[in-house]
């Protein structure tokens, strides 16, 4: 695509991506996203469950190489990232639900904490320049549910195994980089993302993904939290802040900002007015795809957090980096791919339609003169 051969100064246009779960919702877009600004990308990740997947509804498996594996193998993740020899490492497998880590915390830790230490193992054998972004997300912080925007300076916590796996991955990645990183040809730096929908999502206890299993039935959406508040965005804003942190991070001239300051944590989050509650994220759906909710509201049901704010100060500072679409347009941007790309519908058959929102999304950037789409 012509038009996105110039996003992130062409960087990533010939060089090889090693990318952990690429069969992941987050994964298929990034790598949709890296294959039309000419990366070569080689993933990593599990097989992906039968059913619906973005991985097979954008036939990625027929334009990629990959590796199935599980993270919590290390010598398969070793083996991998050092046979592929890559020039950027984008670490996104992670199990990542708050409600199945409750059924499965030694899992969830497993995966999670042990499977990004294996990860940074990994990196640690590779010999030539190499900029990895390892991704974690936005309740990894200490979240009191108080009226504050956390920051990346803010305590890591969290209640949950899932939240609390996602601190000590963290609380990991800033070690090993002080510890095995500082004379190291590898740069490493982590990010933090809001709560992201998009089309192809088909996870469960995710809200949109229920949300639009119910419509298709029509059947009433039910809330278990309906008056709980995120900061949503379109799972292209996060994508941008990692393939511009590691764009940056491999060349730093691309901001004149010393890499050891970019070699750090980031939180990309979408403006303050996209913090809402699911019931206002439902409402905006139902604008685009008409039906009716239901508060099913569960006071035995496991904890979640109920009030969670992001600050985007760091990366708008360092990097220049800020959301491109509203609260509204995410919505009705991810509701039109599930309206025109269903469960059902055949390998390889979504891929004309992500692909052109990535194009929209990418012309909206340079209209709005994104230091990235320059």
């Amino acid at each position: 695509m012509e038009g996105l051969v110039i996003m992130f100064g062409d960087i990533y246009r010939g060089r090889k991506v090693w990318l952990s779960g690429v069969t992941g919702f987050k994964g298929s877009w990034l790598a949709e996203w890296l294959l039309s600004l000419g990366a070569e990308v080689h993933g990593f990740a599990l097989v992906p469950s039968e059913g619906s997947s973005l991985f097979e509804q954008c036939g990625l498996a027929d334009r990629i190489t990959w590796d199935p594996g599980d993270l919590r193998d290390a010598e398969a993740v070793r083996r991998s990232m050092l046979n592929f020899a890559p020039d950027f490492v984008l670490h996104l497998a992670a199990q990542p639900l708050v409600r199945l880590s409750y059924q499965s915390p030694v899992e969830t830790y497993a995966t999670n904490v042990m499977g990004t230490i294996h990860v940074l193992e990994a990196l640690r054998s590779l010999a030539e320049p190499c900029a990895a972004v390892l991704v974690t997300t936005d309740k990894c912080y200490e979240n009191r549910e108080l009226l504050h925007n956390y920051s990346e300076e803010d305590p890591l916590g969290g209640f949950d195994p899932y939240s609390s796996s996602k601190a000590a991955c963290e609380i990991a990645i800033a070690s090993w980089r002080r510890s095995f990183f500082k004379d190291h040809p590898v740069r490493i730096a982590s990010a933090r993302a809001g709560n992201v929908i998009g089309g192809g999502d088909w996870a469960v206890d995710r809200i949109v993904p229920d949300c639009i299993r119910a419509l298709t039935r029509g059947e009433q959406i039910e809330l278990r939290n309906p008056f709980a508040t995120r900061p949503w965005q379109h799972v292209l804003e996060p994508l941008s802040g990692y393939l511009w942190l590691a764009a940056v991070l491999f060349q730093p001239d691309l901001r004149a900002i010393p890499s050891v300051k970019i070699a750090s944590a980031f939180n990309f989050g979408p403006e303050s007015d996209s913090n809402r509650t699911v019931a206002e994220l439902v409402s905006e759906v139902l604008l685009t795809w008409p039906g009716s909710w239901l508060d099913k509201s569960d006071v035995t049901a496991p904890h979640e957090a109920k009030l969670l704010q992001l600050s985007t100060a760091k990366a708008k500072a360092l990097l220049n980096w800020a959301p491109v679409w509203s609260f509204p347009e995410a919505v009705r941007e991810t509701v039109g791919w599930y309206r025109r790309n269903p469960s059902q519908a055949g390998p390889g058959s979504a891929h004309p339609y992500t692909l052109r929102q990535i194009t929209t999304y990418c012309e909206r950037a340079a209209a709005q003169q994104a230091v990235w789409a320059a």
